[in-house]
């Protein structure tokens, strides 16, 4: 999503602790701020614009709903209007009928993947209000080839909307675009991916004007692509020098250009949004590229935390060709990265959590400089989701908790939250509600 002028965004940060039906009012708060799009939110920082979810909750307080979603996945889900859309993959009883050539057969041989069980790919629709399941679109059925991680799923994609359709993402199994009544419009196939030491796959297409982008990055032949969103045919595609990565693809605008920006072992690289051409690039992460780009009042910051540390400051306004040890980037700082959690920018401010730890770090966007650094979560041991700002407050979800903390300069620990679920999958606002994906639940948790 294109990203907003300074100057509205502090505006819109203002309006915070305004009521949502006032804010609504305003002719400056676009559908797509009203709504969570794509899995790091509105504007791709992790951040929703207002809002004021409550502080202190359990399963016993402050549940509006609580509805159980069938197999396992642990992509974010999206909102626009009263849908919530979320993917999974439901294990089946089915095997392939004996001397049946599927689709993993013909294409990769006998399945790796540890399973003989069919597994169905479901896009489903619940009812913001209610909780309640409108409609489930099984868009696949085949046995995933690949093995995933332990702790990860055969659904950790998250899908995309433009407010018009629905772009839902499963890797290996394909794109597939549907309206919101679950009619499946169109889809695109591109391959098997074979992932590292079978870690599994997760990285989310990103959509703006009129184009879905995916990157492809496996140990096989890598590429990025751009495809028309109405139709799902190729626009543009181009080879990539690069191994398995994660981190999706973030597009912004910079000097009225838009550029499409992606975080990997070998290189950061920014592409034309229109034709693929190469505008910037430059070394600098570790293997393992799991963290989303972010990009705030003209930064971006990109960062990696697999065997070594590694954060960079640039300055996009003046990216071109190898910026490689240039003072376009502003400055970095090598300790205390995510592995896999992404970071989090808000009010001058980017938190980021260290490797998979419960331990938060703040620095001032602008010069790198230390607010604070490796605080405890209380409850925390592992993480794999990413923090979720509104207000002055971030919303952390792990295994079986949820803290939330103040934002600022200062770390200070507002509550930590206890439910019956482990959550993978980011935190989710809109307006005065919180959204949590847990391994079995989704969750409404609301004062109203």
């Amino acid at each position: 999503m294109t990203m907003k002028p300074t100057i509205i965004l502090a505006f819109l940060v203002s309006l915070i602790l305004i009521a949502p039906e006032a804010l609504n009012a305003q002719s400056n708060i676009t559908a797509v701020e009203k709504n969570w799009p794509q899995w790091r939110g509105p504007s791709e920082t992790g951040v929703a614009l207002y809002g004021n979810p409550p502080v202190e909750f359990s399963e016993t307080k402050n549940i509006r709903w609580k509805t159980e979603i069938p197999g396992k996945g642990h992509a974010t889900p999206i909102i626009w209007g009263d849908q919530i859309i979320v993917l999974t993959a439901v294990a089946t009883d089915k095997k392939p009928a004996k001397g049946e050539v599927t689709q993993e057969a013909g294409r990769m041989g006998p399945p790796s993947s540890g399973t003989e069980f069919i597994h169905k790919f479901q896009v489903i629709s619940v009812d913001r209000k209610t909780g309640k399941i409108q409609w489930d679109r099984t868009v696949k059925e085949e046995i995933p080839v690949e093995r995933t991680h332990t702790l990860g799923s055969w659904a950790s994609n998250s899908p995309v909307t433009d407010g018009e359709n629905i772009y839902a993402y499963f890797g290996s199994r394909g794109l597939f675009c549907l309206d919101f009544k679950g009619n499946v419009l169109w889809d695109r196939d591109f391959g098997q991916m074979e992932i590292i030491m079978s870690f599994g796959e997760g990285s989310s297409p990103s959509i703006y004007k009129d184009k879905i982008i995916v990157v492809w990055d496996h140990e096989g032949g890598s590429f990025i692509v751009a495809l028309d969103k109405k139709t799902g045919k190729e626009v543009w595609k181009v080879d990539r020098d690069e191994i398995t990565s994660w981190a999706s693809p973030l597009i912004v605008e910079v000097n009225g250009q838009a550029q499409v920006i992606t975080a990997a072992t070998n290189k950061v690289r920014s592409y034309d949004f229109e034709t693929g051409k190469l505008i910037w690039e430059c070394t600098g992460l570790t293997r393992n590229v799991i963290p989303n780009p972010v990009y705030a009042d003209g930064i971006l910051y990109v960062m990696s935390g697999y065997h070594g540390n590694a954060l960079m400051a640039i300055n996009l306004a003046k990216a071109k060709g190898n910026i490689t040890g240039t003072g376009v980037i502003l400055w970095k700082y090598n300790q205390d990265t995510p592995y896999a959690p992404s970071p989090m920018v808000m009010d001058g401010k980017l938190y980021f959590l260290k490797a998979n730890n419960g331990t938060i770090t703040c620095l001032d966007a602008k010069d790198g400089k230390v607010n604070y650094i490796n605080e405890k979560l209380e409850g925390i041991l592992n993480i794999y989701s990413s923090p979720t700002g509104v207000g002055d407050h971030l919303y952390i979800a792990a295994e079986g908790i949820v803290d939330v903390i103040k934002a600022g300069p200062s770390f200070v620990l507002l509550a930590s939250n206890k439910l019956d679920d482990t959550f993978h999958a980011s935190p989710v606002v809109i307006g005065n509600d919180l959204y949590l994906r847990g391994f079995k639940y989704l969750y409404c948790i609301s004062a109203e």
